[in-house]
């Protein structure tokens, strides 16, 4: 299929319901492109939608427009996603453990709020290097929301032990806090940078859910020679065709390198099922990734930032 083929041709009706992703900036953003690939296919008559959102008091007057609107859900991303938590009437037990809202089903008037990142995390691991954190040690990088549901989803797939590696301890310890209810077989540390070098090289995984490499130019998180082969390093930025600093030298020490794609993929999809409640059309994945690529490529093609 070309890449044209990907992106339907919007049509729009009487009964067309909105879903929609919220955030600022929110320009980047791959979902409408994955989103409004796959509706059709799943005969769906919806259309997806970019909503800038530029503060907190703006995302009140939006959250409480959509809740009298023909919306089915909508996501959340950067800088939302704990703060529409406290503005759902329901949250589920997975986002409160994360301490992040990316996803909001619209039923009735009322949003619940899920994450969803989480299960994208473990998909692409799965699908993309066949790889299970069960019994395994995971080095996460940040302690924000995204490492949030992060660690969630890494318990939860029964990972040996977690080492948070943050910045600021506070957040790593707010994040420990929240978790160590959960906990069962799974170890859970909190380090900082300075000394988490032996944590990061006895990883199988590192996870990099910190915010550098989002921009053109950023250094990695961690020096080079903490990473080696027989390690896989997932990277959640995601862009067109450049790799992240940190990904160059994961590759140059022999490790797996991987993007974010494969994530946000999972995370989109599994926002559709949750939207659709189709539990025998699951929403394809293949779809909704060659309608992100095809984005990227587009985007480089007119010579525009990914």
């Amino acid at each position: 299929m070309s890449s044209e083929g990907l992106a339907r041709m919007v049509r729009i009706t009487g009964s067309t319901q909105l879903a929609a992703v919220i955030g600022w900036p929110i320009e980047h953003s791959l979902s409408p492109a994955m989103h409004n690939a796959v509706y059709d296919e799943l005969g769906l008559d919806w259309v997806y939608v970019p909503l800038a959102v530029p503060d907190e008091i703006a995302l009140r007057r939006v959250l409480a427009a959509i809740r009298t609107l023909p919306f089915v859900g909508f996501n959340v991303t950067m800088p939302y996603k704990a703060a529409v938590l406290e503005l759902c009437d329901e949250v589920a037990t997975a986002a409160k453990m994360a301490g992040a809202v990316n996803t909001v089903h619209c039923t009735g008037g009322r949003l619940v709020g899920y994450n969803t990142d989480g299960r994208g995390l473990l998909e692409s691991l799965a699908d993309d290097a066949g790889f299970s954190p069960e019994g395994k040690r995971v080095a996460l990088l940040g302690a924000g929301g995204a490492a949030g549901a992060a660690i969630v989803a890494l318990v939860l797939g029964r990972a040996a032990c977690v080492d948070v590696v943050a910045r600021d301890s506070m957040r790593g310890e707010s994040l420990f806090s929240r978790i160590e209810p959960f906990l069962k077989n799974t170890e859970v540390n909190v380090r900082t940078f300075e000394n988490a070098q032996t944590a990061v090289r006895e990883a199988d995984l590192i996870v990099n859910a910190t915010p550098m490499g989002m921009r053109v130019g950023d250094p990695s998180p961690i020096p080079a020679s903490w990473m080696h082969s027989g390690q896989i390093v997932l990277d959640m930025v995601y862009g067109a065709g450049a790799s992240t600093a940190l990904l160059a030298d994961a590759n140059a020490a022999g490790a797996v390198g991987m993007d974010g794609l494969g994530m946000l993929v999972g995370q989109g999809a599994t926002a559709i099922d949750i939207w659709n409640q189709d539990k025998d059309a699951p929403t394809p994945r293949t779809t909704m990734r060659k309608a992100a690529e095809a984005e990227l490529a587009r985007r480089v093609r007119a010579g525009g930032a990914a």
